[in-house]
């Protein structure tokens, strides 16, 4: 196996791991699927096709296990968006680069999928006091939306960092 199939291997591995996450019990929205898109567009985001199948499949692989529900594609098209940003973002990484994707992710996810359920969800008045009051609820949402955004990208970001520093296999190849 050469180098960037090694390396290839394990950003794929992380992706997967981050999307099987969403399974276990979590508190709501304290998901790893803003990191995981973050992350794959950060380094998956030179293989195009890549970094966006990867953590949308895998985003539909647990989505066949929990279930589908009402605004799935919003969330599709919110992650796909979250995969641009990491692409356009972290070119270069640094703690500040990538927590400030992760911001920016958690607010590009929350004001499009809130957006979309009340568009589609008939819960709210079609009115701006009823796209207000959807905004409202789901602020306590949004806080552990940043929060897991936060922790996960860290998790991701500074893990694979931390392996490629261990082995020379997982660092990135000129060719």
């Amino acid at each position: 196996m050469t180098t960037n199939h090694a390396r290839l291997l394990v950003l794929l591995a992380a992706i997967v791991a981050a999307a099987a996450l969403r399974l276990v019990p979590h508190p709501p929205n304290f998901t790893p699927i803003g990191a995981m898109a973050l992350f794959s567009g950060a380094y998956l985001g030179r293989k195009g096709a890549i970094a966006l199948a990867a953590p949308l499949g895998a985003l539909l692989l647990s989505d066949l296990i929990l279930g589908f529900y009402a605004g799935m594609a919003t969330v599709y098209f919110s992650t796909a968006l979250v995969v641009l940003i990491g692409w356009l973002a972290l070119q270069r990484r640094s703690l500040f680069r990538v927590a400030g994707a992760a911001l920016a992710s958690s607010i590009v996810f929350f004001v499009l999928t809130n957006f979309g359920m009340w568009l589609s969800s008939g819960y709210y008045p079609m009115t701006l006091a009823g796209l207000q009051a959807c905004y409202v609820a789901a602020i306590p949402f949004f806080q552990n939306s940043v929060a897991g955004d936060l922790f996960f990208s860290g998790v991701l970001f500074g893990g694979f960092a931390l392996l490629e520093r261990q082995v020379p296999a997982l660092r990135p190849t000129t060719a």
